[in-house]
């Protein structure tokens, strides 16, 4: 078999077999086939895009790639959850103690973040003592007795992914709908989950800024997903503007326990129902989707959710009086109201601008090696078709900057204010099951 053949094959619109599709992922891997090449393919699957057969074998070759996370010792159904990304998405943190609330075991492999703010270990890591590093034997053993363990992203999982997304960053083949879905679902599916719950963001702070091109990544994904024997789902919402009120990691986790007290942002508390309705029904633990969120919320008023999540704090070495006491998480040392400058209703929030002013601040990494300052981020007063008078703050800064000016003018740019109130976009699109 050669690779110019298979590339050839694809220029010319014609589907690639399973074995094909091995023979390249296998060989890439191994460096027999050169840069050059696979970029060639890139740019053909970019135009030539692949049928639902494709895709599936294109995702599973990249998951026999490297390791395969085995949860085999795990009881029950093991349902995963997976954001498209965005801003102040804590959903994690919430989502992982209240499924498990209702004895769906969640074991989950998370990752660092890089950009606006940290990724979800990141976050964690703001809780003192919070080990993200347990030998797999260890974090099984934690899911079967509480139900949940996250630990940080190791071993040697998809690496034709990690190659080929590499190749694909400096080659303007990154917006291929074939090659994001195999690329986010190889992940996913190396991880060992059952079942898999995707959150595909819309708007201007996701990676789809437009609702048609989020639809069709759902699509792609649900369908690699039940292709591979997984049960997948997929739940388009917006991510126009932030989600909840804080950015930041210690800021987002304070927030994520006023949420399973009952007390979270109403947008961050549907969305997170919404997720975990699908999960706890795909783990079996309810009769409908109905049922499932009735019990999430009976989860919630009752504390058991916010106990689950000090028993999981404590099983990982953190310190859990940070859950009665959020005080005690990382502060910053300056607090700056950034003001209306005139009165009216929000119209906007471009949530991609208040995530580079989070990082502005130090929330987030530029670069792999960078060091987040955990205390620091911004907690929005004000969204989308809340009224404010001038003077007013729409949005406070923590920092630990002596000049906060350059930020302060980045939020002010990242708000719209109308004289006319504003139709108040959607949280929840769409669902896609199949």
């Amino acid at each position: 078999m050669r690779m110019v053949d298979l590339i050839a094959k694809k220029r010319d619109g014609h589907a690639l077999s399973k074995e094909e599709i091995e023979f390249m992922i296998k060989a890439y891997t191994s460096d027999e086939i050169p840069d050059y090449q696979m970029s060639a393919m890139a740019m053909a699957l970019y135009f030539q895009d692949m049928t639902t057969a494709e895709r599936v074998n294109l995702t599973m070759a990249m998951v026999e790639s490297g390791d395969q996370i085995d949860l085999s010792d795990i009881e029950g159904i093991k349902v995963d959850k997976h954001s498209t990304g965005g801003v102040g998405d804590t959903t994690t943190l919430i989502l992982a103690p209240l499924v498990a609330a209702l004895d769906v075991p969640v074991a989950k492999m998370s990752g660092r973040g890089l950009g606006h703010t940290g990724g979800t270990i990141d976050k964690l890591e703001s809780i003192e003592g919070f080990k993200v590093e347990l030998d797999n034997k260890t974090f099984n053993q934690l899911v079967n007795k509480n139900k949940i363990a996250v630990i940080g992203q190791s071993g040697n999982l998809t690496p034709a992914d990690k190659k080929l997304y590499a190749l694909r960053d400096v080659t303007a083949t990154v917006n291929s709908v074939p090659l994001i879905a195999s690329s986010i679902m190889s992940k996913k599916i190396a991880a060992g989950a059952d079942a898999i719950v995707l959150d595909v963001k819309t708007g201007s702070g996701a990676f789809m800024k437009e609702l048609e091109g989020a639809k069709e990544l759902a699509k792609a994904m649900v369908a690699i997903g039940n292709g591979a024997g997984r049960e997948t789902i997929g739940v388009i919402s917006d991510m126009s503007q932030p989600l909840g009120y804080a950015v930041g990691n210690a800021l987002e986790v304070v927030e994520a326990i006023e949420t399973l007290n009952g007390n979270g942002p109403a947008d961050l508390t549907e969305l997170c129902l919404t997720l975990g309705s699908h999960m706890v029904y795909l783990a079996k633990k309810a009769n409908s989707i109905e049922d499932a969120r009735a019990r999430l919320e009976e989860a919630m008023r009752s504390g058991k959710a916010i106990e689950v999540f000090k028993t999981f704090i404590r099983a990982q070495g953190g310190d859990e009086t940070i859950v009665d006491q959020p005080e005690r998480l990382p502060r910053a040392g300056s607090i700056t109201d950034v003001q209306a400058p005139c009165a009216g209703y929000i119209a906007e929030i471009i949530a991609d601008e208040i995530g580079i002013a989070a990082s502005m601040l130090g929330a987030g990494r530029m670069t792999k090696e960078s060091e987040i300052d955990l205390a620091v981020g911004i907690i929005l007063k004000k969204k989308v078709g809340d009224y404010v008078e001038a003077g007013e703050p729409i949005a406070t800064l923590h920092s630990n900057q002596s000049d906060v000016a350059a930020v302060t003018s980045k939020v002010l740019a990242a708000y719209s204010i109308t004289d006319q109130k504003p139709t108040v976009p959607p949280l929840i699109y769409q669902v896609i099951t199949e």
